[in-house]
């Protein structure tokens, strides 16, 4: 009889086991709280290190506002860009030593430290000296790639326990650096600006001081395929070069599609997972997207065989390309909801974690993990359980959403609503109609279903059933404004007095939530205009006459 460990089939095993275990060790695990910009800080249990270990995290990304490329004092090049005894120095040194704090509480629960930064982003004062008004956005300048390396270089000698930058250049956000700008030249072309920026940043991150580079690809290289395949073939693998990529194109809507260049090229991804969704309550309400995040939306479900997605597809296609998971435990977006209470993104953000530490296991049965460890449900109250968050993914999507191309998908946002569009195809219209009708039903299930769970203690039983009924009631009001928006389209003015009626009833209704239970979020406002072209409000109060 063959020695089974003296074969091939042996050693291939022993050789794929190890290669597993060695994908999953170097497997990155990070969150991020994304606070809003401009505004004061979330108050969240996730910004302590120790809380997002315990949920199975190895690594924190710090915000744009946290990051050392503004913490940095630039001496090595120049002592008078921030010179000692300034305003803009003692603000520097004020950020550094907050970031050192930070960095410090990482340390001492051993889980390691990231910073998110715009690029390129130097202070005022640089650029005015040095005269770079106009090309300081240019990677390929010498002067700008020479006062970038010596900004990477500055930032991992004051910062030595920092261990690798996230790279945004999509946007620029200055609200909170006074003494900054920023700014990025042909942030979408390949030749001109990623794939020289990407390998000064792999040349000094990665070669030189064996850090980690995550490099994003939103808003720049995210949802084309020719430009993500030109990036992957011009910049050289390395252990330490990792693409970050949304699970889809975009933003977080639920109605986009699967990113399509996750999988592809020869450089490993890290997914981003937003777990107080923006454009979806920003957890004030249910709203469970792990699952559809680990095992597929419905929405995707009709993507061509082999295609990915999903983070299971992904994870099991092109295990050699799967970096691990970045979410957002919270933040995205402007302003409010303001949650209380972290339950609902909690739960997104743990069974996320916790899948990622082992890819081999059912979503459910981490979720099953969750309403036990972290809820202590038992029994019946389980299937319960699963079956209000698995509603709460589908009435988002039918009380919120249209088909791809229907309904403008950001009509309401952060805390503001606006005015939905009708969609031009009849048939669709009216599936898009059934749709909210059906979403009001299943709110009205997931409120029974929260007052019927033997919740814990008494504090989780008022928020699981008031943030159940701020659904039901905001949902309310989203139907009224879609129902107003079909009446008005069709002059039909017994419609519009109908539908006005039941906009200022589920208003009302909505309005009373914080007197019954105080653990609520903050509330949509009906006079929110930021980001709304057409606030609803508005355009309900010239219906009335």
């Amino acid at each position: 009889m063959m020695d089974f460990k003296k074969s091939k089939w042996w050693v291939l095993g022993v050789c794929l086991l190890a290669g597993a275990s060695a994908l999953g060790k170097d497997r990155l695990i990070l969150d991020m709280v994304h606070h809003n910009p401009g505004d004061k800080p979330y108050d969240s249990a996730y910004v302590d290190p120790a809380v997002i270990k315990e949920m199975g995290y190895n690594g924190k990304v710090y915000f744009l506002f946290e990051s050392p490329a503004l913490a940095i004092n630039w001496e090595s090049v120049d002592p008078d860009i921030l010179p000692k005894g300034s305003e803009e120095r003692e603000w520097v040194d004020a950020k550094a030593a907050q970031i050192k704090q930070m960095h410090a509480a990482c340390k001492a629960q051993d889980i390691k430290t990231y910073a998110m930064s715009d690029l390129i982003l130097f202070p005022k004062r640089l650029i005015a000296k040095y005269g770079i008004e106009k090309t300081f956005g240019n990677p390929q300048n010498p002067q700008v790639e020479k006062l970038l390396r010596a900004q990477i270089n500055e930032m991992f000698d004051q910062f030595p326990d920092f261990d690798g930058l996230v790279v945004r250049i999509g946007e620029t956000y200055l609200q909170d650096a006074p003494y900054h700008q920023g700014h990025i030249q042909n942030k979408t072309s390949p030749e001109k600006t990623i794939i020289p920026l990407m390998n000064i940043l792999r040349d000094e991150i990665c070669v030189k001081r064996d850090k980690t580079l995550i490099f994003r690809t939103w808003r720049a290289f995210d949802n084309n395929e020719p430009r993500y395949q030109a990036v992957s073939d011009a910049v050289e693998p390395h252990p330490n070069l990792i693409i970050s990529i949304k699970h889809c194109e975009g933003d977080f809507f639920r109605t986009n599609p699967y990113s399509r260049c996750i999988g592809m090229g020869r450089h490993r991804q890290i997914i981003e997972v937003q777990c107080a969704r923006e454009y979806e309550g920003k957890g004030a309400y249910p709203n469970y997207v792990a699952n559809g995040v680990i095992e597929g939306f419905e929405e995707h479900a009709t993507m061509p065989s082999g295609k990915i997605n999903s983070l299971r597809s992904f994870y099991e296609k092109t295990p050699e390309l799967f970096a691990g998971v970045w979410t957002w435990s919270r933040g995205g977006g402007w302003e409010g909801p303001y949650i209380k209470n972290e339950m609902w993104c909690d739960l997104n953000a743990w069974v996320t974690a916790q899948w990622a530490l082992d890819p081999s296991k059912s979503e459910e049965s981490i979720f099953n993990r969750y309403a036990t460890e972290r809820l202590n449900l038992k029994g019946e109250d389980l299937p319960k359980f699963r079956r209000l968050c698995l509603l709460s993914a589908d009435s988002v999507l039918k009380g919120r959403y249209s088909a791809r191309g229907g309904m403008k998908v950001n009509w309401t946002r952060d805390q503001g609503i606006g005015w939905p569009n009708i969609h031009e195809n009849a048939d669709i219209h009216k599936r898009d109609l059934r749709h909210k009708d059906e979403a009001m039903v299943q709110w009205q299930e997931i409120v029974e279903l929260a007052q019927s769970i033997q919740w814990a203690d008494e504090q989780t039983r008022e928020h699981a059933i008031g943030s159940a009924k701020y659904g039901l009631h905001l949902y309310e009001i989203y139907r009224s404004v879609i129902y107003l928006a079909d009446a008005e389209a069709k002059k039909d003015q017994a419609g519009i007095q109908q539908w006005i009626k039941a906009y200022d009833a589920a208003w009302a209704a909505y309005n009373r939530l914080p007197e019954q239970y105080p653990s609520v979020a903050t509330l949509y406002t009906q006079d929110y205009v930021r980001h709304i072209k057409d606030p609803a409000d508005q355009k309900v109060n010239r219906l009335r006459n």
